[in-house]
């Protein structure tokens, strides 16, 4: 079985946003790394190259596939942060018309700058999409 590329590294998260180009995007992902630290109690950790992640679950498929993967987390992309754990969780479909400028990828949200989004319903969905991953049974 292949072995999954986003996995942790001892990469720091921090150093990593010194590296986005984008000054919008570094800012904003500093305020995000510092949000989702504080809402989730839990500290940065880089999975993979990009991905700045708090916390982890254990996922087990009827396949046998299994791993581990990121609570909640973000990526600086090119254009937008990538959002991701914050959509499974019961009760954000009724958060998302208060966030703000986004828009819906598969699995994460995309936002091209804070400054468009509502800081307090993002709080909320982190910790919703937060205490969803930990507590919830993937197998």
């Amino acid at each position: 079985m292949a072995e999954l590329l986003t996995q942790p590294t001892d990469e720091d998260p921090r150093s990593f946003i010194e590296t986005v180009p984008h000054p919008t995007r570094r800012a904003d992902a500093l305020v995000l790394l510092d949000l989702m630290g504080r809402v989730t109690g839990e500290p940065a950790v880089m999975w993979g190259p990009s991905m700045i992640g708090f916390g982890r679950y254990h996922y087990r498929y009827a396949s046998a596939r299994e791993g581990d993967a990121l609570s909640v987390g973000f990526s600086p992309r090119t254009t937008a942060q990538a959002l991701y754990g914050l959509l499974a969780a019961p009760g954000v479909e009724d958060l998302l018309p208060h966030l703000g400028r986004h828009r819906r990828g598969a699995g994460c949200l995309y936002v091209t700058s804070l400054a468009g989004v509502d800081l307090a319903v993002l709080e909320d969905l982190v910790r919703r999409g937060h205490d969803f991953m930990r507590t919830e049974n993937f197998t």
